[in-house]
């Protein structure tokens, strides 16, 4: 990654917006990451899943949240060191994702402060909603990123 491509706390400001490209759910890739992770019926079972809540196969909501996270890598937020988490304040599923869907993300800078104990890094709030083709939110989240600051400002 380019270094003068990465941001510094200083750098980010509520109210900032990012997107994404799209990622096509593959029913293959999603049948595989069930079955590993996340092995319900409803998941893995046509039959069974037709019987479900869902009405038909979905991908695990968690197989949603690791192509959220990729989809996240590749905006151009790039902190620097990374998208290190320091915890969610909130996680919604609000629509079923299928194979074939079309997934992209949209993140918003909602908080941005210093740490008080650490000079060195601060925090940002960053809330992503992740959409389908028909712009319709399958994946909402509030994120608290840790993110370094530049060494310049450190010392004041």
């Amino acid at each position: 990654m380019n270094q003068l491509s990465e941001r510094y706390l200083e750098d980010f400001a509520v109210g900032q917006m990012f997107g994404s490209g799209r990622l096509r759910i593959d029913g293959e890739r999603a049948l595989a990451f069930a079955a590993e992770f996340d092995p319900q019926p409803l998941h893995l079972d046509e039959a069974a899943a037709r019987r479900s809540i869902f009405g038909g196969l979905t991908a695990s909501g968690w197989h949603t949240a690791a192509v959220t996270m990729r989809l996240l890598v590749e905006t151009e937020l790039k902190p620097v060191g990374g998208i290190v988490g320091a915890g969610l304040d909130e996680c919604r599923w609000p629509r079923p994702v299928r194979p074939g869907d079309e997934l992209r993300v949209e993140c918003e800078v909602i908080e941005v402060r210093p740490s008080k104990s650490r000079p060195e890094q601060g925090l940002i709030k960053l809330r992503t909603t992740t959409l389908n083709q028909d712009d319709e939110a399958v994946l909402v989240h509030v994120a608290n990123l840790v993110v370094l600051r530049r060494k310049d400002i450190q010392r004041e």
